[in-house]
């Protein structure tokens, strides 16, 4: 058994801590903020906080309550993001990543798409989820020029995890409630990767009869597809569980088929836990389940 004199113990304590630090990386999530539910920003914070990543957010709007509840009341920030930038300019702020969800409008779009390709241009690493709707629909409160300012977003971004629903919204592509084949998932995978994004992820969506994440990986060349068994019931939020814990992996620099597939394993062991749930409405109670992440 070796001692080591505290001189040295403490050495190697602080190469430690100092390994710790360096490995930490700072995610912005710039994406709503909802007073009632755990949906975007409330459901993805605790998840990468809990990762180990030092997260911080910028509200792209307040709403009352997840949409799902089918009454809400939303008050667009796009004024108030516009005096943020300037000052997080002027005292230097910079992040690892940053990380977009619901954006309110076609001006709130250029705005946080012209400081994604400013700090892009710095090193940061940007991730796109564009939230719009799923089932072949539009969310509650999601209007047809929603789409032209997300082809903003995806258009500077690193990796994009739209659903098949957004992925159709996105590139012009018919909905087919009933699936559709290998071939047409790669198209689709293309024409998203023709808009801007470097690399892609296609949610939800249904391949040869069988329920998928379908990815491509541009830094490889890889198109890949994972299947999972789909659980019956719906939650708001999912998506952004799915977003929060395969941000946090490539944040650690884990491959992006292999954070794909722990992002989904952790999505259904939540919906597994809570499918009877009475209130789904409010989404899945994140922080009793954080240690399954």
């Amino acid at each position: 058994m070796n001692i080591y004199p505290p001189a040295l113990f403490l050495f190697y304590y602080l190469c430690s801590v100092l390994r710790n630090v360096m490995k930490t990386k700072q995610i912005l999530l710039i994406n709503d903020m909802a007073g009632y539910g755990k949906v975007a920003t409330a459901a993805m914070l605790p998840i990468l906080s809990y990762m180990g990543h030092p997260t911080y957010n910028l509200p792209t709007a307040l709403v009352s309550n997840t949409l799902d509840y089918g009454k809400f009341n939303i008050m667009d920030t796009t004024d108030y993001i516009t005096g943020v930038f300037p000052v997080w300019k002027e005292l230097g702020f910079k992040f690892d990543a940053i990380s977009t969800g619901f954006i309110v409008s076609e001006r709130q779009a250029r705005i946080v798409s012209t400081y994604c390709r400013e700090q892009e241009a710095q090193g940061t690493t940007i991730f796109v989820d564009p939230i719009m709707g799923d089932e072949g629909k539009l969310y509650n409160g999601v209007t047809p020029a929603t789409i032209n300012s997300m082809r903003e977003m995806v258009a500077v971004a690193d990796l994009i995890f739209p659903n098949y629903t957004e992925a159709c919204y996105l590139t012009d592509t018919a909905y087919k409630a009933g699936g559709i084949t290998l071939n047409e998932a790669r198209e689709l995978l293309d024409k998203l990767h023709a808009i801007g994004s470097k690399s892609v992820l296609i949610t939800s969506i249904c391949v040869e009869g069988q329920h998928c994440v379908v990815g491509f990986n541009h830094t490889t060349g890889e198109y890949f597809e994972f299947p999972y068994t789909e659980i019956p019931v719906r939650f708001p939020g999912t998506g952004d569980i799915f977003s929060a814990v395969l941000i946090g992996h490539l944040l650690d620099d884990e491959p992006l088929s292999k954070a794909t597939q722990k992002a989904m394993d952790v999505v259904y062991h939540f919906i597994d836990l809570n499918k009877d749930n009475i209130d789904k409405n409010r989404g899945i109670p994140i922080e009793n389940y954080l240690d399954l992440i």
